[in-house]
């Protein structure tokens, strides 16, 4: 069993609203800007879609690092209307606009090939498998009309008051979305005019973005990050490579290992009661980052760890004992897929 411990430095988080337009029930938005946000060329597409909620119960009603859903028109492969799929918030709290009217997401296309047997067969075939609501994302002009529903979440939030704590940002793939918000929200402030401008401070934590991608190609928002980067000496970018050579010749890593191998950097902030974590994106990240925080005696205040296992090395924990045996608290924020 777990025991319930006092968690130092747990941060107080925003009421937030949510569930403002169900499922069931979908508001009508309009696409204002769709583009690609990988730098150069790459295997993956994905997109920066930015969607206005003028007149909708959400708009104005979201906060970075939350959710939100889409409807995809038609119907699934056993003829029953297309279920809502969420995606996340890639603005500040502001919006793109300043006014909360506005938001963007980053949907990547899916594209893969299942070997599927059909009616009556015996034998697989081959066939491409898209994926339904990114596709139908990605596929959306400026003008058309897209069915939305929530916002969602309550837990993958900014603190109240950011002043009072640090940050450690871990993404992989489109898991950089919230954090864009994030960044914003923290650094680069409200534009003129916005209502948020007069109530806004900039934040002069430390702040730490690991950002994880097989190729460069496939680092999102770079250019964005790295101009935040420049012009923040508090905000430090590290981009992880698992499938190119590093800068010093190793191997490409994941972002734990990168951790890993960094850990002096960050060991002393990890120990810092002001340090809050966020992760999000592929769930092998945080399955690596929780073997890593155990097994360098960090996992205090970050990790609940079950008796049933405390006594076996971390190295040695299975995914699916982590998965069962291991949660995290309020000071690890955890967004997965």
């Amino acid at each position: 069993m777990s025991t319930t411990l006092e968690i130092v430095g747990e941060p107080t988080l925003p009421e937030v609203k949510m569930h403002l337009v169900a499922p069931n029930a979908p508001a009508t938005a309009r696409v204002t800007a769709n583009e690609l946000c990988i730098k150069g060329r790459s295997s993956s597409y994905v997109r920066h879609v930015c969607i206005d909620l003028t007149g909708t119960p959400m708009a104005g009603q979201f906060h970075a690092g939350q959710s939100f859903g889409v409807v995809p028109p038609g119907n699934d492969h056993q003829g029953r209307p297309n279920k809502v799929r969420l995606y996340s918030i890639a603005s500040p709290t502001w919006g793109e606009d300043g006014h909360g009217q506005i938001f963007a997401t980053t949907p990547k296309r899916l594209i893969s090939e299942e070997m599927i047997t059909p009616p009556g067969e015996t034998v697989a075939h081959p066939q491409l498998i898209l994926g339904t609501c990114s596709n139908y994302l990605c596929d959306l002009k400026p003008g058309d009309a897209v069915q939305v529903t929530g916002p969602s979440g309550k837990r993958f939030l900014l603190p109240t008051d950011p002043s009072k704590h640090d940050y450690l940002f871990l993404a992989t793939g489109t898991g950089i979305a919230p954090f864009r918000g994030m960044l914003q929200e923290l650094l680069a402030g409200p534009p003129a005019g916005s209502p948020w401008q007069k109530s806004w401070t900039r934040c002069g934590s430390r702040i730490e973005l690991l950002m994880g991608a097989p190729y460069s190609t496939d680092l999102l928002y770079d250019q964005e990050i790295q101009d935040l980067a420049k012009a923040h000496n508090n905000f430090k970018y590290h981009t992880v490579i698992s499938r190119e050579r590093r800068v010093d010749g190793g191997k490409g890593e994941y972002v734990h290992q990168y951790l890993e191998r960094q850990l002096d950097t960050f060991k002393a902030m990890l120990q810092n009661p002001r340090t809050l974590i966020y992760v999000c994106g592929l769930a092998g990240m945080q399955i690596g980052l929780f073997r890593l925080l155990a097994a360098q005696g960090l996992a205090a205040n970050y990790l609940t760890i079950d008796e049933t296992i405390r006594d076996i090395p971390a190295d040695q924990w299975s995914d699916e004992q982590i998965k069962r045996r291991v949660r995290h608290t309020h000071r690890c924020m955890i967004e997965v897929y």
